[in-house]
């Protein structure tokens, strides 16, 4: 046993080469990649375009504290994000990863509101069953009860409302849109509730992630949430870590709901996992109250910007751009949710098959009548996790879906290079591993 303190205690294989959609380890065994790890792997693992990248910029410039330069690698990165960014988008923060990304947001709406003579704003509105980031600004803000029970002591208060999943929340006999409507609703509720006047902002994945499993919003909601935010005053913070740069089929997942959101955070996919970068990106109107007020931002961190990870964000970019490859995961997306509709439409313990282009999930359930979660005691998640591991095949499944403790999902969201033979190949080992973990 060596001396990293990993996310457990257990051995893990140990990853020596990536080819495409695989992962090697030192025994030689190869791995398909279906979730990208973390949904980060979306170029696959040796992109020719993206290595080259980094070696030209590290052989130029490594680094330079941006107390003091800006470099030619972020100037790029931001120009290109701002140019494909929805609605009055205009600037970008660069960080190193999700959490940063988040944080950067959170603190970003509460100056804003300073800078506009609005103080008593300090609250946030969040949903359940969310995740935002494991820092504990973004813990906080994040509404999944295990993931915050430990640290609750130390976490600032953050108001969660619920949120909108369809296969568990929708009544019978209510329309998508009614449903979505009645969801939306909560937030104006609780606004109401805390008083307008001390609401700052409202933070939600447009397409939920690693809590729930791909969950994507009926038809009008986030329209309803943009309309509720504008009408109180409230900033409208989307969490696109995970589900953003092109996962459920567009560049920006809010695209799909026809919204603009004020603050947007990304990453993951940003970097395809080959340098950490995040970013938060902010509306002109948010950055001009600044700039004509205190002048600056009362945040950093040393790697803000850096040039090298800016370098690697910027040829991800260029790639997914340059190559039509958001189209592509529209296809292949279609392509992977029928071949999961085959194998597991009628399975007697899957209850959900859900989610946007190259994002899906499945849900898995005791029974498949009344939607009843399996004993969370069972660990299922895990289950499917090693038995696909021992099937030469990387998925991301996780339990606590219906409520933060009961609930087993598993998460799909491969390279976007992922072909239709690769596609089978996902869906059959993930049905042996299914299985394996069922008996």
């Amino acid at each position: 046993m060596g001396h990293v303190f990993g996310r457990g205690t257990g051995a893990l294989p140990w990853a020596v080469r990536g080819e495409g959609c695989y992962l090697f380890d030192a025994e030689g065994r190869a791995y398909l990649d279906g979730s990208g790890g973390a949904a980060v792997s979306c170029l696959g693992h040796s992109d020719a375009d993206v290595r080259a990248a980094i070696h030209d910029q590290l052989d130029r410039l490594a680094f330079a504290h941006t107390g003091f330069f800006t470099s030619e690698p972020a100037e790029r990165l931001a120009d290109l994000l701002v140019a494909h960014a929805p609605g009055g988008i205009d600037r970008v923060y660069l960080l190193s990863g999700g959490s940063e990304a988040v944080e950067a947001a959170i603190k970003l709406a509460r100056q804003y509101v300073l800078e506009i003579g609005q103080p008593g704003r300090h609250r946030l509105i969040a949903r359940r069953q969310s995740y935002h980031g494991n820092t504990l600004g973004a813990l906080a803000a994040g509404g999944n009860a295990w993931r915050r029970e430990n640290y609750a002591p130390l976490l600032v208060e953050t108001h969660h409302v619920a949120p909108c999943f369809e296969y568990r929340e929708r009544r019978e006999g209510e329309t998508p849109e009614a449903y979505g409507q009645r969801a939306a609703d909560e937030l104006e509720a609780e606004i109401q509730r805390l008083g307008p006047e001390t609401v700052m902002a409202f933070i939600a994945e447009p397409v939920v992630g690693a809590t729930a499993g791909a969950v994507p919003p009926v038809p009008g909601y986030f329209k309803r949430i943009r309309e509720i935010c504008d009408r109180y005053g409230v900033l409208l913070i989307l969490d696109e870590v995970m589900c953003g740069m092109g996962r459920t089929g567009s560049l920006f997942a809010c695209e799909q709901d026809g919204i603009a959101p004020d603050i947007v955070t990304i990453a993951k996919g940003l970097g395809a996992g080959y340098m950490p970068i995040g970013a938060m990106l902010c509306s002109a109107g948010i950055h001009d109250a600044i700039a004509a007020g205190s002048g600056s931002f009362q945040h950093g961190h040393t790697y803000h910007a850096h040039p090298l990870s800016a370098a690697a964000g910027h040829a991800v970019l260029r790639a997914l751009i340059d190559r039509n490859l958001i189209a592509r995961v529209q296809r292949q997306g279609e392509t992977l949710d029928a071949a999961l509709r085959d194998r597991f439409g009628q399975h007697a313990h899957v209850g959900d098959i859900r989610g946007r282009g190259l994002f899906r999930a499945i849900e898995l359930v005791g029974d498949r009548a009344s939607k009843r979660p399996f004993d969370p005691d069972r660990r299922l998640h895990a289950r499917v996790k090693s038995a696909a591991m021992e099937e030469g095949l990387i998925v991301y499944p996780s339990g606590g879906t219906v409520n933060g403790r009961e609930g087993d999902h598993v998460l799909i969201a491969p390279p976007f290079i992922i072909d239709d033979a690769q596609i089978d190949e996902l869906v059959t080992k993930l049905g042996r591993a299914v299985e394996r973990a069922l008996s």
